[in-house]
This record gives structure tokens, C-alpha cells and sequence, in this order.
């Protein structure tokens, strides 16, 4: 197990149920705000890219702490081991993927 403490965080926003890692999620200063902070991301460099991972990735590029509103907090977990982030459907509760490109179909 490591020493670090790791958080896997859920909660929701914009019609969506996102799920990130972090290492510190407490109280915010601001009230009635739950503060999120040190995400963690993969930094693969290999050939395959979890399209979702990236996205997540993009999307927090530039966000040191993350200040969420409580009643959006869906669920905080402490975890030994990092997994995928996701972000699911909050209805149905299904993964989001931008789906590949496929060809048309000649006529």
C-alpha cells in the first residue's frame, strides 16, 4: 500500500457523474464548498491513450483546486490504487466515449 493517500472523488456536473483521483480533498474556505486538490492523472507515454483520461486531462489542465459545491459531491473514496477516471451519463449511469469515426457507407 503506498504512503501517499489517494481520493477517488465523484461527483456532478453539467448532466454528468465525473470520477477523478486526487490526494487532498477536505473543507473548502469557502462555505458550503468541498475542496479538491493535487489531482492525479496518468502520464502515459506510451502508444495507447485512454480518450477519457485525456479529456479529463485537458478539461484540469490549469486547475490547482477544485472548490465544488456539496450537494454536487456524489461520493469520496480513499483508495489504495489509482484507476480510470470516467465521466458516465447521470441518468443512466453509462460511460461517456466519443465514439471512432467510422467511414460512411457508399450508396
Amino acid at each position: 500500500m503506498s504512503t501517499r493517500v489517494l481520493y477517488k472523488v465523484s461527483f456532478l456536473s453539467g448532466g454528468r457523474i465525473y470520477e477523478l483521483y486526487a490526494r487532498r480533498v477536505g473543507s473548502s474556505p469557502l462555505w458550503g464548498f468541498t475542496e479538491v486538490a493535487d489531482l492525479v492523472f496518468d502520464v502515459g507515454d506510451g502508444v495507447v491513450i485512454d480518450p477519457v483520461e485525456e479529456r479529463l486531462r485537458d478539461e484540469f489542465a490549469d486547475t490547482r483546486v477544485l472548490h465544488l459545491p456539496m450537494q454536487s459531491v456524489l461520493r469520496v473514496e480513499e483508495v489504495d490504487r489509482k484507476g480510470a477516471a470516467a465521466i458516465r451519463d447521470a441518468g443512466s449511469g453509462d460511460k461517456v466515449v466519443t465514439p471512432f469515426p467510422l467511414p460512411a457507407k457508399p450508396r
